[in-house]
């Protein structure tokens, strides 16, 4: 496994086909670094679907509201919900949307996103300073790679469990 140098702002992901260990980067983005371990301790994005996965540019999921493939799940609304929790504020920084780097899913409003993100398949540099990155993969990205595409797939993977490395 990848060597984890803050295990308090590490996530593990687990998909079908392995772990995917995400370096959050609380330093430029703290408040969304801190929502996703916010739902990931009270276990809100276990089962939630991969809903909008592109090809050649990223995979979309958080959906904590419709998304959970095991309580509730609409997959016609798979996208259109966050969590109970109030919305972000933007965290806009230098950091480029890199293949690998996590980037808080929103509206057209800036300060709308919640529970949602995205992990970029590749370099989407078209994104830079529109939505805040607040992650990177360190490993695994093979594994998001292997998520099944489609705008809704019509077999959506999803995240088997997120938990924060901390606790685990």
């Amino acid at each position: 496994m990848a060597e984890i140098k803050d295990p308090e702002n590490t996530i593990i992901m687990e998909l079908k086909d392995g772990n995917v260990v995400i370096e959050l980067l609380a330093d430029v983005a703290p408040k969304h670094a801190e929502r996703m371990k916010e739902l990931a301790r009270a276990g809100a994005y276990d089962n939630v679907a991969f809903h909008r996965v592109i090809d050649g540019f990223m995979a979309q999921t958080g959906d904590v509201e419709h998304g959970d493939m095991e309580d509730g799940f609409n997959l016609g609304r798979a996208g259109t919900g966050g969590s109970d929790l109030p919305d972000l504020p933007a965290e806009f920084s230098k950091l480029p949307h890199d293949r690998g780097t996590l980037g808080a899913a929103r509206s057209a409003n800036p300060n709308s996103a919640n529970s949602q993100f995205f992990i970029n398949f590749k370099d989407n540099n078209f994104l830079n300073g529109q939505y805040t990155v607040y992650g990177r993969v360190i490993e695994g990205m093979e594994h998001v790679d292997a998520i099944t595409r489609g705008e809704p797939p019509a077999a959506p993977d999803r995240m088997i469990s997120v938990k924060v490395a901390a606790d685990v």
